[in-house]
């Protein structure tokens, strides 16, 4: 008969709720009744060892901690800026919010233990600042000029910056296979730590909106705004429906990838027809929408006009997201057997600079093996092909 795990009911009920999954989801991962589950968390029975070690995989909890005598303190639940009437977050946002901010504490407490200095722009501003002199701070901060990016995907740009002066950006669109991230449900968010701050971006989106995503979250670090976002992208309708931190910082992410200055230099010209918008989008990077948004509050065009071509923009937009679908299943037909590389996935999961932090500190002794894989989703073993990723 297999070993019984004598776990603490209570803590085994709240381990299943935080992760916002149902009784009946989490008895499917172990193959038992909902029954047997609730006699689990009522403590009239026991699951044994390997069920038990089954659940806390799928909880995203270490083991351990379902023997506790009560309900650990858990981290906060971020600030909710997310638009009126936005759907609950589910488990996959529920494990990546968590696993970031098991991240940012890590690397908050070495910090803090190394005396690190504090970063000087995190809350250099408030929602009650300009949102122009925000933007402009951004873009002085991290070195980045719109109008002449270096590289055709300015959001590597982007992030590249802003590693370089201490963000962690992480990016990914699914925690496993089977549990994706919906980007209706979370687009991104922010801890606006002054030692480590860190921004999550759902990649669950073409590079546009993601760019304007993490923009919108640099916005946050700036203005010490810690909190989750959806609906991200600025919108002429609907504006009561956003938080006001929400709308600030959409106004400083218009004003960093789109400044009035570059934005007016363009002929009249560029805004005539939706393909106009969409190559001097591109050259912005950020979405044809986005882009008329900005050209009508600027005045740039009348509201008739900004109508007309949002329609269609939004219909170009529909072929273009069809051909890029066609595209991405062609490129998946070529690739090799197993998809996408695992270890560039996990880097841009764990942020380039957390993970190079990381593998620094196991390389020089300062961690032990576990915690490192812990904090990577990598086994130790593995470390040189992810660490091969970070030079590519």
């Amino acid at each position: 008969m297999a070993d019984k795990a004598y776990i603490t009911p209570n803590v085994l009920k709240w381990a299943r709720e935080s992760a916002k999954m149902t009784e009946e989801t989490a008895a499917a991962k172990i193959s038992v009744t909902v029954d047997k589950l609730k006699e689990w968390e009522e403590g009239t029975n026991q699951p044994t060892i390997r069920q038990a070690q089954t659940l806390a995989k799928a909880y995203k909890r270490p083991f351990a901690l379902f023997f506790l005598p009560e309900v650990p303190r858990d981290f906060q639940p971020l600030q909710d800026f997310r638009k009126s009437g936005s759907k609950n977050l589910t488990t996959s946002s529920i494990f990546i919010i968590r696993e970031i901010q098991q991240k940012q504490a890590w690397i908050a407490d070495v910090y803090s233990e190394n005396q690190e200095d504090k970063l000087a722009f995190v809350g250099r501003y408030s929602i009650k600042d300009n949102p122009q002199t925000v933007a402009k701070d951004i873009l002085v901060t991290l070195k980045i000029n719109p109008a002449s990016y270096k590289t055709e995907n300015p959001i590597k740009e982007w992030i590249d910056a802003s590693e370089t002066n201490g963000i962690f950006v992480s990016r990914t669109s699914f925690i496993h296979s089977r549990l994706k991230l919906d980007s209706e449900e979370l687009q991104g968010f922010a801890i606006a730590d002054p030692l480590a701050p860190f921004v999550f971006v759902n990649s669950d989106d073409w590079n546009a909106p993601q760019l304007f995503t993490l923009v919108h979250e640099l916005a946050h670090i700036w203005i010490a705004e810690t909190g989750i976002s959806n609906g991200v992208e600025p919108d002429i309708k609907h504006k009561d429906k956003f938080h006001p931190v929400e709308l600030f910082c959409n106004e400083v992410a218009a004003n960093a990838l789109m400044p009035k200055e570059i934005v007016l230099s363009f002929e009249s010209a560029s805004f005539q027809t939706s393909k106009d918008v969409f190559k001097v989008a591109k050259q912005l990077g950020v979405s044809s929408s986005a882009l008329l948004v900005r050209a009508l509050n600027l005045n740039i065009i009348s509201t008739p006009t900004y109508q007309k071509l949002k329609k269609q923009a939004d219909i170009d937009y529909a072929e273009y997201l069809k051909k890029e679908a066609e595209k991405k299943d062609k490129h998946k037909e070529k690739e090799k057997p197993g998809g996408p590389n695992y270890f560039l996935l996990q880097l841009n999961r764990n942020s380039r600079l957390f993970t190079q932090t990381v593998l620094d500190a196991f390389r020089g002794g300062f961690i032990e093996p576990t915690l490192a894989s812990n904090l990577l989703n990598v086994q130790v073993n593995k470390f040189s092909k992810l660490e091969s990723q970070l030079f590519r």
